[in-house]
Order: structure tokens, then C-alpha cells, then sequence
């Protein structure tokens, strides 16, 4: 078990109490498509490429989109689970997860307008390494489903605005919506 995890969450905790503001931050994801559905993704310092499999036209460059929603959720709950044990003294010697989500292709392609484009369900299997009891796991597991950033997300919906603008061939940006 690590102390730095501990005395940072409990820093946090601190800070947080005395000045909510210092709680609010703001992360940036810049996305430019490449060619055919392959795209570069800057997220701080950090690109990656997001493409399709073959059979979805890609080339298979890099996860698709729904991949990564998977695997955003599956190590935001290691993380969660890292920071949770260490705040509660839980000894936690490793965690993996293992993200599954069904997905029906009819909703994407507009075959059927009752299909939604997205996950329809989505299941994770996480597997805890620690010698603690099977009461302090539960209790861990708790804080974990209650504090998880992505899990929030995904389970509770987030509102998503978009703002479009047009190029058209002239080079003029117009607003779209």
C-alpha cells in the first residue's frame, strides 16, 4: 500500500474543503480526422490515433471510439480503486478490469430507427489482488461505484453541447448550430 496515494487524497480532501473552486478543472480532447475514419487525438501532451477495424472500413490503426470508451472506464476504476484502498488502509496489491459492450451496428447505419447508436449495455468484471476481508472489499467496492469519474459518466449521462462550424469553399467559417 502506498502512503503518497494516501497523504495526496487526504491533501486533496483538504484543499478541496477549504476552497471548492480548486476542485473545478477542465480537460481538453483535439480531434482531426486524417483520412477515412482514422484520426489523431491530442489530449495534453499525448496523441493517439483512433481508427475503425476492417470490417467497419478502417485500418486499424488504433482503437475506435467505443473501444476507448471501454477502456476509459476500466482504468478510471483502477485508478479509483488505487486512491480508494490507500484512503482506507484496505492493503490492494493489484486490480484489473475487463470492460464488454454490446453495440448494434442497425442504430449507426440508421437500419432501424428504434436501435440506438450506442451501447446498449455495458458489463465489467473487475478482479481485486488484496488479502483484506471480504467486508472491507465490499465496503471499497461502495466508494469506488460512488466516486468513479466515468462510471459517473456513463451511468448517469452527462449533457453534451455541440457547436458546429461550416468552411465552405471560400474559406468563410459560418456557425451551423
Amino acid at each position: 500500500m502506498s502512503n503518497d496515494f494516501k497523504t495526496f487524497f487526504e491533501q486533496m480532501q483538504s484543499t478541496l474543503a477549504d476552497n471548492a473552486h480548486a476542485g473545478r478543472v477542465r480537460f481538453t480532447s483535439d480531434s482531426h480526422q486524417v483520412e477515412g475514419v482514422r484520426s489523431t487525438v491530442r489530449l495534453r501532451n499525448f496523441e493517439l490515433v483512433v481508427d475503425e477495424p476492417p470490417a467497419l472500413s478502417g485500418t486499424d490503426q488504433g482503437p475506435n471510439p467505443v473501444e476507448l470508451i471501454l477502456a476509459a472506464l476500466g482504468t478510471c476504476q483502477e485508478i479509483t480503486y488505487r486512491f480508494y484502498a490507500d484512503k482506507m488502509d484496505i492493503p490492494l496489491h493489484g486490480v484489473a478490469v475487463t470492460v464488454k459492450g454490446s453495440l448494434d451496428l442497425r442504430g449507426f447505419f440508421a437500419v432501424d430507427d428504434e436501435v440506438r447508436p450506442g451501447y446498449k449495455e455495458i458489463e465489467a468484471e473487475v478482479r481485486i489482488d488484496s488479502p483484506a476481508s471480504a467486508e472491507d472489499i465490499a465496503r471499497l467496492v461502495e466508494e469506488v461505484e460512488r466516486h468513479c469519474p466515468v462510471l459517473d459518466c456513463l451511468s448517469r449521462g452527462v449533457p453534451v453541447k455541440s457547436k458546429v462550424a461550416h468552411r465552405d469553399a471560400s474559406g468563410v467559417r459560418t456557425a451551423v448550430a
